[in-house]
Protein backbone atom coordinates (compact mmCIF):
# COMPACT_ATOMS: atom_id res chain seq x y z
CA UNK A 1 0.00 0.00 0.00
CA UNK A 2 1.01 3.64 -0.79
CA UNK A 3 0.54 6.80 0.72
CA UNK A 4 1.38 10.48 1.06
CA UNK A 5 2.96 12.15 3.69
CA UNK A 6 1.38 14.99 4.66
CA UNK A 7 3.27 17.76 6.09
CA UNK A 8 3.28 21.32 6.48
CA UNK A 9 6.09 21.71 3.98
CA UNK A 10 5.36 21.36 0.20
CA UNK A 11 9.07 20.16 -0.02
CA UNK A 12 7.67 16.81 1.93
CA UNK A 13 4.34 16.76 0.06
CA UNK A 14 5.65 13.58 -1.71
CA UNK A 15 4.21 10.35 -2.29
CA UNK A 16 6.09 8.04 -0.26
CA UNK A 17 5.04 3.95 0.25
CA UNK A 18 4.86 3.54 4.00
CA UNK A 19 4.78 -0.82 3.92
CA UNK A 20 5.46 -3.37 1.52
CA UNK A 21 4.24 -6.43 0.24
CA UNK A 22 5.83 -10.30 0.64
CA UNK A 23 7.46 -12.00 3.13
CA UNK A 24 11.11 -12.60 4.02
CA UNK A 25 11.54 -14.90 1.11
CA UNK A 26 9.98 -12.14 -1.23
CA UNK A 27 11.82 -10.62 -3.96
CA UNK A 28 12.49 -7.02 -1.57
CA UNK A 29 12.28 -8.69 1.70
CA UNK A 30 15.34 -10.86 1.16
CA UNK A 31 17.14 -8.54 -0.59
CA UNK A 32 16.73 -6.10 2.46
CA UNK A 33 17.86 -9.16 4.58
CA UNK A 34 20.90 -10.22 2.28
CA UNK A 35 22.87 -6.98 2.90
CA UNK A 36 22.98 -7.88 6.18
CA UNK A 37 24.59 -10.92 5.01
CA UNK A 38 27.52 -8.53 3.47
CA UNK A 39 27.60 -6.08 5.98
CA UNK A 40 27.69 -7.70 9.14
CA UNK A 41 30.76 -10.27 8.43
CA UNK A 42 32.71 -6.56 9.33
CA UNK A 43 31.23 -6.00 13.07
CA UNK A 44 31.28 -9.88 13.72
CA UNK A 45 35.04 -10.45 12.85
CA UNK A 46 36.57 -6.60 13.23
CA UNK A 47 34.92 -5.37 15.95
CA UNK A 48 34.81 -8.45 18.08
CA UNK A 49 36.25 -11.25 17.55
CA UNK A 50 39.30 -11.16 16.06
CA UNK A 51 40.44 -7.86 14.67
CA UNK A 52 39.96 -6.12 18.17
CA UNK A 53 41.28 -8.56 20.22
CA UNK A 54 44.23 -8.80 18.35
CA UNK A 55 44.77 -5.38 18.66
CA UNK A 56 44.32 -5.03 21.90
CA UNK A 57 46.56 -7.73 22.89
CA UNK A 58 49.23 -8.31 20.52
CA UNK A 59 49.68 -4.32 19.37
CA UNK A 60 48.42 -2.30 22.33
CA UNK A 61 49.50 -4.10 25.37
CA UNK A 62 52.40 -6.36 23.54
CA UNK A 63 53.59 -2.82 22.68
CA UNK A 64 53.41 -1.54 25.94
CA UNK A 65 55.49 -4.85 27.31
CA UNK A 66 58.14 -4.49 24.92
CA UNK A 67 58.53 -0.21 25.69
CA UNK A 68 59.94 -0.91 29.21
CA UNK A 69 57.15 0.81 31.43
CA UNK A 70 56.00 -2.00 33.07
CA UNK A 71 59.81 -3.21 33.84
CA UNK A 72 59.42 -2.98 37.40
CA UNK A 73 56.41 -5.44 38.00
CA UNK A 74 55.85 -8.83 38.53
CA UNK A 75 55.20 -10.62 35.07
CA UNK A 76 51.43 -11.16 36.26
CA UNK A 77 51.13 -7.27 37.36
CA UNK A 78 52.62 -6.27 33.83
CA UNK A 79 50.68 -8.74 32.25
CA UNK A 80 47.37 -7.64 33.66
CA UNK A 81 48.21 -4.13 33.21
CA UNK A 82 48.93 -4.53 29.31
CA UNK A 83 45.72 -6.67 29.13
CA UNK A 84 43.72 -4.05 30.88
CA UNK A 85 45.39 -1.45 28.71
CA UNK A 86 44.13 -2.96 26.06
CA UNK A 87 40.67 -3.19 26.98
CA UNK A 88 40.61 0.09 27.86
CA UNK A 89 41.51 1.54 24.14
CA UNK A 90 39.05 -0.88 22.62
CA UNK A 91 36.62 1.07 24.76
CA UNK A 92 37.97 4.17 23.43
CA UNK A 93 37.08 3.69 20.07
CA UNK A 94 34.03 2.49 20.76
CA UNK A 95 33.36 5.76 23.06
CA UNK A 96 34.50 8.16 20.18
CA UNK A 97 32.68 6.36 17.65
CA UNK A 98 29.85 6.64 19.53
CA UNK A 99 29.47 10.22 20.60
CA UNK A 100 30.76 11.18 16.56
CA UNK A 101 27.45 8.91 15.69
CA UNK A 102 25.34 10.19 18.77
CA UNK A 103 25.98 13.91 17.18
CA UNK A 104 24.87 13.34 13.33
CA UNK A 105 23.02 10.32 12.75
CA UNK A 106 19.28 11.56 13.82
CA UNK A 107 19.71 14.33 11.32
CA UNK A 108 20.22 11.64 8.70
CA UNK A 109 17.74 9.35 9.66
CA UNK A 110 15.07 12.41 9.78
CA UNK A 111 16.58 13.62 6.06
CA UNK A 112 16.25 10.36 4.74
CA UNK A 113 12.44 10.25 4.65
CA UNK A 114 12.29 13.91 3.01
CA UNK A 115 15.09 13.46 0.15
CA UNK A 116 16.17 11.00 -2.52
CA UNK A 117 16.64 7.73 -3.37
CA UNK A 118 18.44 5.87 -0.42
CA UNK A 119 20.48 3.46 -1.70
CA UNK A 120 22.51 6.41 -3.32
CA UNK A 121 23.43 7.60 0.50
CA UNK A 122 23.81 4.16 1.26
CA UNK A 123 26.64 3.70 -1.17
CA UNK A 124 29.11 6.29 0.44
CA UNK A 125 28.94 4.77 3.89
CA UNK A 126 29.49 1.35 2.48
CA UNK A 127 32.42 2.65 0.56
CA UNK A 128 33.80 3.89 3.50
CA UNK A 129 33.66 0.91 5.35
CA UNK A 130 34.82 -0.93 2.30
CA UNK A 131 38.57 1.17 2.70
CA UNK A 132 38.64 1.51 5.74
CA UNK A 133 38.73 -2.38 6.40
CA UNK A 134 40.92 -3.20 3.85
CA UNK A 135 43.59 -0.57 5.21
CA UNK A 136 43.66 -3.18 8.57
CA UNK A 137 46.04 -5.19 6.13
CA UNK A 138 48.63 -2.68 7.50
CA UNK A 139 48.00 -2.65 11.32
CA UNK A 140 51.27 -4.57 12.73
CA UNK A 141 53.09 -4.57 15.73
CA UNK A 142 55.96 -2.82 16.76
CA UNK A 143 55.12 0.26 15.29
CA UNK A 144 55.11 -1.16 11.83
CA UNK A 145 52.72 0.04 9.44
CA UNK A 146 50.18 2.18 10.44
CA UNK A 147 50.37 3.67 13.65
CA UNK A 148 48.06 3.12 16.65
CA UNK A 149 46.30 6.75 16.19
CA UNK A 150 46.16 5.68 12.49
CA UNK A 151 44.71 2.57 13.31
CA UNK A 152 42.29 3.94 15.69
CA UNK A 153 41.01 6.02 13.49
CA UNK A 154 40.35 3.59 11.14
CA UNK A 155 37.89 1.67 13.65
CA UNK A 156 36.54 5.03 14.57
CA UNK A 157 35.71 5.88 10.86
CA UNK A 158 34.37 2.62 10.32
CA UNK A 159 32.26 2.06 13.41
CA UNK A 160 30.64 5.61 11.91
CA UNK A 161 30.14 4.62 9.03
CA UNK A 162 28.24 1.34 9.74
CA UNK A 163 26.08 2.99 12.21
CA UNK A 164 25.31 5.41 9.15
CA UNK A 165 24.35 1.96 7.20
CA UNK A 166 22.76 1.03 9.86
CA UNK A 167 19.95 3.72 10.16
CA UNK A 168 19.79 3.89 6.12
CA UNK A 169 19.34 0.28 6.00
CA UNK A 170 16.42 0.58 8.62
CA UNK A 171 14.59 2.90 7.43
CA UNK A 172 14.03 0.65 4.07
CA UNK A 173 12.78 -1.88 6.58
CA UNK A 174 9.00 -0.57 6.31
CA UNK A 175 8.56 -0.80 2.91
CA UNK A 176 10.73 -4.67 2.71
CA UNK A 177 7.36 -6.23 3.23
CA UNK A 178 4.14 -6.54 4.59
CA UNK A 179 3.61 -4.90 8.31
CA UNK A 180 2.87 -8.33 9.64
CA UNK A 181 6.17 -10.44 7.95
CA UNK A 182 8.84 -7.28 9.27
CA UNK A 183 10.01 -9.32 12.27
CA UNK A 184 10.65 -12.53 10.42
CA UNK A 185 12.64 -10.57 7.83
CA UNK A 186 14.50 -8.76 10.17
CA UNK A 187 15.39 -11.43 12.36
CA UNK A 188 16.42 -13.34 8.74
CA UNK A 189 18.90 -10.40 8.11
CA UNK A 190 20.74 -11.16 11.20
CA UNK A 191 20.55 -14.75 11.13
CA UNK A 192 22.56 -14.48 7.42
CA UNK A 193 24.50 -11.68 8.51
CA UNK A 194 25.70 -14.42 11.62
CA UNK A 195 26.18 -17.56 8.97
CA UNK A 196 28.18 -15.43 6.97
CA UNK A 197 30.55 -14.54 9.48
CA UNK A 198 30.56 -18.13 10.16
CA UNK A 199 31.40 -19.15 7.02
CA UNK A 200 34.43 -16.71 6.99
CA UNK A 201 35.63 -17.86 10.32
CA UNK A 202 35.76 -21.75 9.32
CA UNK A 203 37.53 -20.82 5.94
CA UNK A 204 40.05 -18.59 8.34
CA UNK A 205 40.54 -21.58 10.47
CA UNK A 206 40.63 -24.53 7.53
CA UNK A 207 42.88 -22.54 5.31
CA UNK A 208 45.18 -20.77 8.01
CA UNK A 209 45.09 -21.83 11.75
CA UNK A 210 44.90 -25.40 10.93
CA UNK A 211 47.12 -26.07 8.87
CA UNK A 212 49.78 -24.21 11.09
CA UNK A 213 48.90 -25.68 14.31
CA UNK A 214 48.04 -29.40 13.52
CA UNK A 215 49.24 -30.03 9.95
CA UNK A 216 45.68 -30.49 8.76
CA UNK A 217 44.17 -30.30 6.22
CA UNK A 218 47.08 -28.64 4.27
CA UNK A 219 50.52 -29.36 5.35
CA UNK A 220 51.17 -25.39 5.54
CA UNK A 221 48.81 -22.11 6.03
CA UNK A 222 47.73 -21.30 2.16
CA UNK A 223 48.48 -18.21 0.00
CA UNK A 224 51.59 -17.88 2.17
CA UNK A 225 50.21 -16.39 4.91
CA UNK A 226 52.54 -16.33 7.78
CA UNK A 227 50.85 -16.64 11.61
CA UNK A 228 54.02 -15.18 13.42
CA UNK A 229 52.84 -12.25 11.52
CA UNK A 230 49.46 -12.29 12.20
CA UNK A 231 48.60 -12.00 8.89
CA UNK A 232 45.62 -14.19 9.45
CA UNK A 233 44.48 -11.68 12.25
CA UNK A 234 45.17 -8.89 9.97
CA UNK A 235 43.85 -10.78 6.85
CA UNK A 236 39.61 -10.02 8.14
CA UNK A 237 40.05 -6.29 7.09
CA UNK A 238 40.34 -7.20 3.10
CA UNK A 239 38.37 -10.68 3.36
CA UNK A 240 35.49 -8.16 5.06
CA UNK A 241 35.73 -5.53 2.30
CA UNK A 242 36.02 -7.63 -0.72
CA UNK A 243 32.79 -9.30 1.04
CA UNK A 244 30.84 -5.91 1.29
CA UNK A 245 31.38 -4.74 -1.94
CA UNK A 246 30.73 -7.77 -3.77
CA UNK A 247 27.18 -9.10 -1.89
CA UNK A 248 25.91 -5.73 -1.35
CA UNK A 249 25.28 -5.73 -5.10
CA UNK A 250 21.71 -7.87 -4.98
CA UNK A 251 20.71 -5.53 -2.31
CA UNK A 252 21.50 -2.33 -4.63
CA UNK A 253 20.08 -4.32 -7.78
CA UNK A 254 16.54 -5.81 -5.37
CA UNK A 255 15.56 -4.03 -2.75
CA UNK A 256 12.61 -1.75 -2.41
CA UNK A 257 13.71 2.16 -1.93
CA UNK A 258 11.03 4.31 -0.41
CA UNK A 259 12.62 7.51 -1.75
CA UNK A 260 11.22 9.62 -4.05
CA UNK A 261 13.54 10.21 -7.33
CA UNK A 262 14.67 14.01 -7.93
CA UNK A 263 13.92 15.11 -4.40
CA UNK A 264 16.28 17.62 -3.01
CA UNK A 265 18.87 16.25 -0.51
CA UNK A 266 19.84 19.95 0.56
CA UNK A 267 16.32 20.35 1.33
CA UNK A 268 15.77 17.41 3.03
CA UNK A 269 18.64 18.02 5.37
CA UNK A 270 17.49 21.84 6.42
CA UNK A 271 13.92 19.96 6.99
CA UNK A 272 15.20 17.02 8.69
CA UNK A 273 16.94 18.93 11.32
CA UNK A 274 13.90 21.45 11.78
CA UNK A 275 11.80 18.05 12.05
CA UNK A 276 14.15 16.64 14.56
CA UNK A 277 14.15 19.57 16.70
CA UNK A 278 10.08 19.78 16.37
CA UNK A 279 10.31 15.91 17.59
CA UNK A 280 12.02 16.68 20.49
CA UNK A 281 10.39 19.86 21.59
CA UNK A 282 6.95 17.72 21.11
CA UNK A 283 8.20 14.24 22.38
CA UNK A 284 5.07 14.52 24.77
CA UNK A 285 3.00 13.19 21.61
CA UNK A 286 5.17 10.51 21.26
CA UNK A 287 5.18 9.05 24.97
CA UNK A 288 5.75 5.47 24.40
CA UNK A 289 8.04 5.66 21.79
CA UNK A 290 10.25 8.13 23.69
CA UNK A 291 10.45 5.75 26.44
CA UNK A 292 11.19 3.06 24.24
CA UNK A 293 14.18 5.03 23.03
CA UNK A 294 15.21 6.22 26.42
CA UNK A 295 15.06 2.17 27.45
CA UNK A 296 17.13 1.52 24.71
CA UNK A 297 19.78 4.12 24.95
CA UNK A 298 20.95 2.26 27.95
CA UNK A 299 19.98 -1.73 27.14
CA UNK A 300 21.74 -1.10 23.78
CA UNK A 301 24.52 1.06 24.93
CA UNK A 302 25.31 -2.33 27.41
CA UNK A 303 25.18 -4.67 24.45
CA UNK A 304 27.40 -2.80 22.27
CA UNK A 305 30.02 -3.00 25.12
CA UNK A 306 29.25 -6.27 25.67
CA UNK A 307 29.87 -7.24 22.25
CA UNK A 308 32.61 -5.16 21.38
CA UNK A 309 34.58 -6.24 24.54
CA UNK A 310 33.55 -9.46 24.81
CA UNK A 311 35.97 -10.74 23.11
CA UNK A 312 38.71 -8.98 24.29
CA UNK A 313 37.80 -9.81 27.54
CA UNK A 314 38.85 -13.93 27.28
CA UNK A 315 40.79 -13.49 25.12
CA UNK A 316 42.88 -11.41 27.67
CA UNK A 317 41.50 -12.49 31.14
CA UNK A 318 40.91 -16.25 30.17
CA UNK A 319 43.81 -16.61 28.13
CA UNK A 320 42.30 -17.99 24.92
CA UNK A 321 44.30 -18.34 21.58
CA UNK A 322 43.81 -17.20 18.30
CA UNK A 323 42.09 -21.14 17.77
CA UNK A 324 40.19 -21.18 20.56
CA UNK A 325 38.86 -17.72 20.05
CA UNK A 326 38.42 -18.55 16.56
CA UNK A 327 35.93 -21.60 17.31
CA UNK A 328 34.33 -19.17 19.93
CA UNK A 329 33.68 -17.06 16.86
CA UNK A 330 32.30 -19.66 14.89
CA UNK A 331 30.55 -21.18 17.50
CA UNK A 332 28.85 -17.65 18.60
CA UNK A 333 27.68 -16.69 14.83
CA UNK A 334 26.51 -20.22 14.13
CA UNK A 335 24.20 -19.63 17.62
CA UNK A 336 23.87 -16.16 16.56
CA UNK A 337 21.98 -17.10 13.32
CA UNK A 338 19.56 -18.89 15.53
CA UNK A 339 19.26 -16.25 17.23
CA UNK A 340 17.74 -14.03 14.62
CA UNK A 341 14.75 -16.90 13.62
CA UNK A 342 14.42 -17.17 17.38
CA UNK A 343 13.83 -13.34 17.76
CA UNK A 344 10.94 -13.46 15.27
CA UNK A 345 9.26 -16.91 16.36
CA UNK A 346 9.13 -15.35 20.47
CA UNK A 347 7.88 -12.20 19.26
CA UNK A 348 4.90 -13.98 17.47
CA UNK A 349 4.35 -16.20 20.49
CA UNK A 350 4.19 -13.36 23.57
CA UNK A 351 4.73 -9.59 21.66
CA UNK A 352 7.60 -7.93 20.81
CA UNK A 353 7.97 -6.35 24.50
CA UNK A 354 7.91 -8.99 26.17
CA UNK A 355 10.39 -10.68 24.05
CA UNK A 356 12.39 -7.80 23.91
CA UNK A 357 12.34 -8.12 27.35
CA UNK A 358 12.99 -12.22 28.17
CA UNK A 359 15.87 -11.36 26.03
CA UNK A 360 17.60 -8.55 27.80
CA UNK A 361 17.13 -10.32 31.12
CA UNK A 362 18.46 -13.20 29.67
CA UNK A 363 21.85 -11.17 28.83
CA UNK A 364 21.90 -10.00 32.17
CA UNK A 365 22.30 -13.05 33.97
CA UNK A 366 24.40 -14.91 31.90
CA UNK A 367 26.91 -12.14 31.74
CA UNK A 368 27.32 -12.08 35.30
CA UNK A 369 27.65 -16.13 35.46
CA UNK A 370 30.40 -15.40 33.01
CA UNK A 371 32.00 -13.18 35.12
CA UNK A 372 32.01 -15.70 38.37
CA UNK A 373 34.05 -18.02 36.05
CA UNK A 374 38.51 -17.65 35.85
CA UNK A 375 41.28 -20.01 35.20
CA UNK A 376 41.38 -21.55 38.16
CA UNK A 377 37.73 -21.95 39.41
CA UNK A 378 33.89 -21.67 38.43
CA UNK A 379 31.31 -19.55 40.17
CA UNK A 380 32.98 -17.18 42.31
CA UNK A 381 35.06 -20.12 43.63
CA UNK A 382 32.38 -23.16 44.49
CA UNK A 383 34.19 -25.32 41.69
CA UNK A 384 37.95 -26.01 40.95
CA UNK A 385 38.56 -25.70 37.88
CA UNK A 386 40.31 -28.63 36.44
CA UNK A 387 40.96 -29.88 32.57
CA UNK A 388 38.62 -31.73 31.14
CA UNK A 389 40.55 -33.29 27.94
CA UNK A 390 43.57 -33.22 25.89
CA UNK A 391 42.55 -31.59 22.83
CA UNK A 392 43.58 -28.62 20.71
CA UNK A 393 41.08 -26.09 22.20
CA UNK A 394 38.81 -25.66 25.37
CA UNK A 395 40.71 -28.18 27.48
CA UNK A 396 39.34 -27.12 31.03
CA UNK A 397 35.98 -27.27 32.82
CA UNK A 398 36.44 -23.40 32.84
CA UNK A 399 36.87 -22.97 29.06
CA UNK A 400 33.95 -25.25 28.32
CA UNK A 401 31.59 -23.47 31.07
CA UNK A 402 32.36 -20.39 29.56
CA UNK A 403 31.41 -21.76 26.23
CA UNK A 404 28.49 -23.28 26.59
CA UNK A 405 27.20 -19.76 28.62
CA UNK A 406 28.20 -17.64 25.21
CA UNK A 407 25.55 -19.77 23.49
CA UNK A 408 22.96 -18.04 25.71
CA UNK A 409 24.66 -14.54 24.60
CA UNK A 410 24.44 -15.14 21.20
CA UNK A 411 20.88 -16.12 20.69
CA UNK A 412 19.73 -13.49 22.89
CA UNK A 413 21.72 -10.40 21.61
CA UNK A 414 21.11 -11.02 18.25
CA UNK A 415 17.05 -11.53 18.98
CA UNK A 416 16.74 -8.52 20.56
CA UNK A 417 18.69 -6.65 17.70
CA UNK A 418 15.59 -7.97 15.88
CA UNK A 419 13.16 -7.44 18.41
CA UNK A 420 14.31 -3.68 18.50
CA UNK A 421 13.52 -2.96 15.17
CA UNK A 422 10.18 -4.50 15.14
CA UNK A 423 9.38 -2.03 18.18
CA UNK A 424 10.24 0.61 16.76
CA UNK A 425 8.56 0.15 13.30
CA UNK A 426 5.42 -0.75 15.84
CA UNK A 427 5.66 2.80 17.41
CA UNK A 428 6.53 4.80 14.88
CA UNK A 429 4.15 7.22 12.93
CA UNK A 430 3.38 5.66 9.47
CA UNK A 431 6.10 7.05 6.78
CA UNK A 432 8.34 8.54 9.49
CA UNK A 433 10.24 5.34 10.10
CA UNK A 434 14.03 7.18 8.52
CA UNK A 435 13.56 9.74 10.87
CA UNK A 436 12.80 7.78 14.03
CA UNK A 437 15.47 4.92 12.86
CA UNK A 438 17.71 8.10 13.00
CA UNK A 439 16.49 8.35 16.96
CA UNK A 440 16.69 4.66 17.25
CA UNK A 441 20.45 4.93 16.36
CA UNK A 442 21.00 8.01 18.76
CA UNK A 443 19.16 6.34 21.48
CA UNK A 444 21.86 3.07 20.90
CA UNK A 445 24.77 5.75 20.38
CA UNK A 446 24.34 9.11 22.63
CA UNK A 447 25.48 6.88 25.59
CA UNK A 448 27.61 4.61 23.81
CA UNK A 449 30.61 6.40 25.61
CA UNK A 450 29.02 5.32 29.02
CA UNK A 451 29.40 1.34 29.12
CA UNK A 452 33.04 1.74 27.24
CA UNK A 453 33.98 4.45 29.68
CA UNK A 454 32.67 2.54 32.69
CA UNK A 455 34.61 -0.48 31.57
CA UNK A 456 37.56 1.51 30.65
CA UNK A 457 38.01 3.22 33.72
CA UNK A 458 36.47 0.75 36.15
CA UNK A 459 38.98 -1.53 34.32
CA UNK A 460 42.17 0.65 35.25
CA UNK A 461 40.75 1.54 38.47
CA UNK A 462 41.25 -1.29 39.84
CA UNK A 463 43.35 -3.01 37.32
CA UNK A 464 40.73 -5.53 36.74
CA UNK A 465 38.91 -6.59 33.74
CA UNK A 466 36.50 -8.43 35.77
CA UNK A 467 35.52 -5.66 37.41
CA UNK A 468 35.29 -3.28 34.59
CA UNK A 469 32.91 -6.02 33.01
CA UNK A 470 30.67 -5.91 35.44
CA UNK A 471 29.63 -2.49 35.38
CA UNK A 472 27.77 -2.82 32.09
CA UNK A 473 25.16 -5.18 34.20
CA UNK A 474 23.81 -1.58 35.14
CA UNK A 475 22.77 -0.31 31.89
CA UNK A 476 21.19 -3.36 31.19
CA UNK A 477 19.13 -3.34 34.25
CA UNK A 478 17.99 0.17 33.92
CA UNK A 479 17.27 -0.11 30.21
CA UNK A 480 15.22 -3.18 31.39
CA UNK A 481 13.62 -1.26 33.76
CA UNK A 482 12.42 1.51 31.67
CA UNK A 483 11.55 -0.98 28.77
CA UNK A 484 8.74 -2.24 31.01
CA UNK A 485 6.85 0.93 31.12
CA UNK A 486 6.32 1.55 27.81
CA UNK A 487 2.12 0.62 26.31
CA UNK A 488 2.36 -1.09 22.66
CA UNK A 489 -0.32 0.28 20.51
CA UNK A 490 -2.98 -2.41 19.35
CA UNK A 491 -1.44 -2.24 15.89
CA UNK A 492 1.84 -4.07 17.41
CA UNK A 493 0.64 -4.98 20.54
CA UNK A 494 -0.14 -8.45 18.83
CA UNK A 495 0.13 -10.40 21.84
CA UNK A 496 1.23 -7.53 24.40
Amino acid sequence: MDATINDDTPALAVARPISGDGGALGKTGFAWALFEWARNPYYILVVIYIFAPYFARDIIGADLLASGALDGLDPETARNTANAQGQATIASVTKWAGLIAALTAPFLGAALDRGGRLKIVLALPVTAIVICSALLWFAMPGGEGLSTPAIMALLVIAYVSFTYSEVTHNSMLSVAGTPDRLAMISGLGLGLGNLAATLIFIAIAVLFVLPATISWPFPVPQFGIDLDEFEHARLVGPICAVWLAVFSIPFFLNARDPGVAGASWRTAMVEGVRSVRQTVREASKYRELMKFLLARMFYADAMAALLALGAVYVALFLGWGFLEMLCYAIFASACAFGGGIFGGWLEDRIGVKRALAVEILAMVITGLVQLSITRDSLFLGLIDNFQVWDGLVFKTLSDLTYLGLISVVAVTATASIASSRTMLVALAPPGRSGEFFGLFAIAGTITVWMGPLLVQYFTLWFTSQRVGMASISLLFVIGLTVLLTVSMPARGAAKG
